[in-house]
């Protein structure tokens, strides 16, 4: 960040650029190593109250598996065919009995016989001893099931709300686990198949789409093989049609969908097809009624999906297309500023570990934009910013990065800075021993001192320079370290 010239420390040029470019390379590793996090899960559904009535499901050999199989399929009445079938699905909530299931010849065959019987109760119990496999742990058990996948994509078209539910979870399971599997869907046709289903008026329908969705975006090869697919279809638009604020909003539904449209933006394949189709305006609008839902209620759960509406916002502040194609949050600057702090401060308080997805967005609304560093002096936010200075080491670097962004801006910008809170804030955080946090805290120094003579003046008088003689020796901070001194002393 600085080099030597004529014997003496200096930034180069005025430093503005040269510290705005640093800064924004060190955010592109930060969203990089953001996008390659991925969350992969999968889930299970069970009727508790029925299985604590039926109590703890034993564990089958070969034998017994071979008997409730021919049970199922050769007896005399529907009751003990369907009975058979569910002492066969309790069993394989057991690793063991699914090991031993799929290594019996057969098996998989005559389970698949029964998911496409005539006989609906069949069916439904067939496909839940499928859900079971395909929730294990092993991914050898996944890949027996895949001759099951074309059946239970061609029930998506059917009638039975609870058993499209109960396929779409199946196949969401055994999407994440196998690559066979994905690789078999894809040319059958599942981009349409779900495309379909996000049409449906069954909430749960919707939940197990988002969550069957967001497997399949997660995957490795999604970016090139997949997301252009979905990309290409109807589901964008439904999307944010279900993410859409309002008394139809569907909690879990938007937190399913919400994290599908983080791992398109992620991608980065057509951000712009996104912004066009109204993307921030949504996201805005949602970010909006959460803050209102947290002034309203203490349920913890409105974080799940405040994650990932932040990360979708943050993300594609970051792209050209914003200002390209006119996208742009257009309900004031102000009420976005005011409803993310009052997140932050809701996070502070329930969810600490979401207060840098909150400073995230405010780093990347504040970085090119002085209307945004205008609402934050305006809405009089600087303090309740550097409050959050003592969570953490991470919170931290957020924090004096968006001063940065607002002191950038120049002159006028630095005079509503100063005075106040500001220069203790940051003497205090020259005694942190984390490197990033006291080089942060040099460069808005830096900043202010170039764009406002008097900070430097004040700095001296409050013993900055004492505060500095414990970074001199740190490899990283020393060349900087001099740099602000020469700046202080000389100008």
């Amino acid at each position: 960040m600085w080099r030597r010239q004529q014997g003496r420390f200096r930034p180069v040029g005025c430093g503005v650029e040269e510290l705005r470019r640093c800064r924004r390379e060190r955010e592109a590793a930060l969203r990089k190593a953001r996008r390659e996090q991925q969350l992969v899960s999968k889930r299970l559904l069970r009727d508790s109250a029925l299985e604590e009535a039926e109590g703890v499901a034993a564990i089958l050999g070969e034998a017994e598996i071979q008997q409730f199989l021919r049970l199922a399929q050769q007896g005399t009445e529907g009751k003990q065919r369907e009975k058979a079938l569910v002492h066969l699905r309790r069993g394989l909530q057991h690793l063991e009995t699914q090991q031993t299931f799929i290594r019996l010849e057969g098996s998989m065959r005559t389970l698949i016989g029964l998911l496409t019987s005539n006989q609906a109760l069949l069916q439904l119990e067939a496909a839940r001893c499928l859900h079971e496999l395909s929730h294990s742990e092993q991914p050898a058990v996944a890949e027996a099931c895949l001759p099951a996948t074309s059946y239970l994509l061609t029930y998506l078209s059917g009638h039975s709300s609870d058993f499209i539910e109960l396929c779409l979870y199946t196949l969401g399971n055994l999407i994440v686990e196998s690559e066979a599997v994905r690789r078999q869907l894809l040319p059958q046709g599942i981009v349409p198949a779900l495309a379909a289903c996000i049409q449906s008026p069954h909430m749960a329908v919707l939940e197990a789409l988002g969550y069957a969705l967001s497997q399949l975006l997660q995957a490795n090869e999604a970016p090139e093989k997949i997301i252009p697919s979905i990309l290409g279809s109807a589901i964008p638009r439904h999307v944010l049609r279900l993410l859409q604020p309002g008394p139809k909003l569907s909690p879990g539904v938007a937190v399913e969908f919400a994290w599908c449209l983080h791992y398109i933006i992620c991608s980065q394949v057509n951000n712009a097809l996104l912004i066009t189709h109204g993307a921030l305006s949504t996201l805005g609008l949602l970010l909006l009624d959460l803050a209102a839902a947290v002034q309203r209620t203490e349920d913890a759960g409105l974080e799940l999906l405040a994650c990932p509406v932040l990360r979708c916002l943050s993300n594609l502040l970051t792209e050209a297309a914003v200002e390209a194609v006119g996208g742009q949050i257009r309900f004031g600057d102000e009420r976005v500023v005011a409803a993310l702090f009052i997140l932050l401060q809701f996070f502070l308080q329930k969810q600490p570990s979401l207060l840098p997805e909150g400073l995230w967005l405010l780093n990347n609304l504040t970085a090119n934009s002085p209307s945004f560093c205008t609402s934050l002096l305006s809405l009089d936010l600087i303090e309740p910013l550097l409050q959050l200075l003592p969570v953490s080491n991470v919170v931290s670097v957020l924090v004096l990065t968006v001063l940065c962004n607002v002191a950038e801006k120049g002159p006028a910008y630095c005079q509503r800075l100063w005075p106040g809170p500001l220069l203790l804030s940051l003497l205090d955080t020259l005694a942190f021993s984390d490197t990033e946090v006291v080089g942060q805290s040099l460069e808005l120094l830096q900043l202010l001192f170039l764009y406002q003579p008097e900070a430097a003046q004040a700095f001296l008088q409050q013993s900055g320079l004492q505060a500095l003689e414990r970074h001199e020796e740190e490899a990283q901070l020393q060349h900087r370290v001099r740099a602000l001194r020469e700046t202080a002393l000389h100008g």
